[in-house]
């Protein structure tokens, strides 16, 4: 018992992402941009991180390399244990279905497929079973308050619950990490808490790690660390806490975008 408990927590300390001085170059011709210029990062599994900065800080080339969407230009990338720059193709795809489940602004749902086959499909592609699959789907709608929606296609649904399919898509292969970028991006406020209060629940009752790239100070609030880019690099990495607000978000930014 006590080792199966020493176990967990060395589980828990280890990094399910860990990246190593990244640096990424984009070449048109004869120029080059330095999207991310020797970044070094670490979250922890069961982590809650919220990803911030301006347009072309490199956040989003950050989410496309943890994603496996993109390669590096140099340093290294460690992802639940194993070196990603090692990955052939096929298996960065089995990456991308096994461990990461994604969830966009746009939703990307396939407009005439029902809610479960919208949830079932990364699973197809993963080599899951029928059965299993219609188990794990059912499962993942009602864990996001979807199990009477199951039937329903993405017309039939309002932004907030095609939202919750996409979510429930994401979790549906329990994946080590669940990447948002700009989640509630095309949502009101209101919707956009609820879908928030969805990935807290995620986090805090299932321990899934979550990283949301997102430019609204309240949505970043939900979550329980800052990484804040600017140029290519990280300018502040911290936990959120009680204390902070959007007030103190907005001072942070102008701090650090000065």
């Amino acid at each position: 018992m006590a080792q199966r408990e020493t176990d967990k927590s060395a589980s828990a300390m280890t990094p399910v992402i860990l990246l190593k001085d990244v640096h990424k170059i984009y070449r048109t011709g004869e120029i080059e941009v330095h999207a991310l210029q020797g970044v070094s990062l670490q979250v922890k599994r069961g982590e809650f991180v919220a990803v911030m900065g301006p347009s072309g800080s490199g956040k989003s080339t950050m989410m496309n390399l943890i994603g496996c969407l993109d390669h590096m230009s140099s340093g290294a990338y460690i992802l639940d244990g194993i070196d990603v720059s090692t990955m052939s193709r096929n298996q960065l795809a089995d990456t991308r279905n096994t461990k990461i489940g994604f969830v966009f602004q746009a939703f990307n749902l396939i407009p005439r497929t029902s809610a479960i086959a919208n949830v079932e499909l990364p699973m197809i592609y993963g080599g899951v079973a029928p059965a299993e699959r219609r188990v794990r789907a059912r499962a993942a709608l009602a864990g996001v308050g979807l199990e009477e929606k199951e039937g329903s296609f993405p017309n039939q649904l309002s932004g907030g619950q095609q939202q919750r399919v996409a979510l429930a898509r994401a979790i549906a292969s329990n994946p080590a990490i669940i990447l948002a970028d700009e989640p509630t991006g095309a949502l009101d406020s209101k919707t956009a808490e609820e879908i928030m209060r969805i990935f807290q629940e995620l986090n805090k009752e299932r321990g899934i790690t979550i990283v949301i790239v997102t430019h609204e100070a309240d949505i970043a609030l939900h979550a329980k660390r800052l990484v804040r880019f600017k140029d290519g690099l990280i300018q502040e990495d911290r936990p959120l806490t009680a204390q902070d607000d959007i007030m103190t978000l907005h001072h942070h930014v102008e701090v650090h975008e000065r």
